[in-house]
């Protein structure tokens, strides 16, 4: 929210309300709400937000989805990494070909991928320079938020 300066942003499918709203210390504040069949409490029963989520903290490692720890940092190696929650995929349509390939030297600007979020497709760029060395994860895979995508070789 913070890159793309939103403050608010709200949806709503089949009764379910989802409301994620920027506090004043800059943390979201998130709720959900119900139609009269959701077991979720609503917004507008006491218009009141849940407290905000706690920050991940640094010392816990995080785990990839096969539930191990990511390997430790190797010396001129960096990764990137989902800036989302979506499902991977390599390239725009299943007959195109990939947007990086083992051995594809990005720089900052470099579409890498796309992570469709709630059916939205997120181009992801690279955010850092250096040749990709390795692909952590297959198309149609789910991703987390901060799971490696891609080894790369810094240059």
């Amino acid at each position: 929210m913070k890159r793309s300066e939103l403050t608010e942003f709200s949806v709503e499918e089949e009764g379910f309300k989802l409301k994620i709203r920027r506090g004043m210390n800059g943390l979201p504040l998130v709720s959900t709400g119900r139609s009269s069949a959701s077991p979720f409490p609503s917004l507008s029963d006491d218009n009141q937000f849940a407290p905000p989520l706690p920050a991940p903290t640094a010392s816990a490692p995080a785990a990839s989805l096969t539930g191990t720890a990511p390997a430790p940092d190797e010396p001129g190696i960096i990764y990137i990494k989902s800036p989302m929650v979506g499902t991977f995929y390599a390239s725009p349509s299943p007959e195109s070909k990939s947007f990086a390939e083992k051995g594809t030297k990005v720089v900052e600007n470099t579409v890498v991928c796309i992570i469709e979020a709630m059916k939205i497709m997120n181009e992801i760029q690279a955010e850092l320079k250096g040749t990709i060395i390795e692909f952590l994860v297959e198309t149609g895979q789910p991703v987390e938020y901060g799971q490696r995508l891609f080894k790369v070789k810094q240059s």
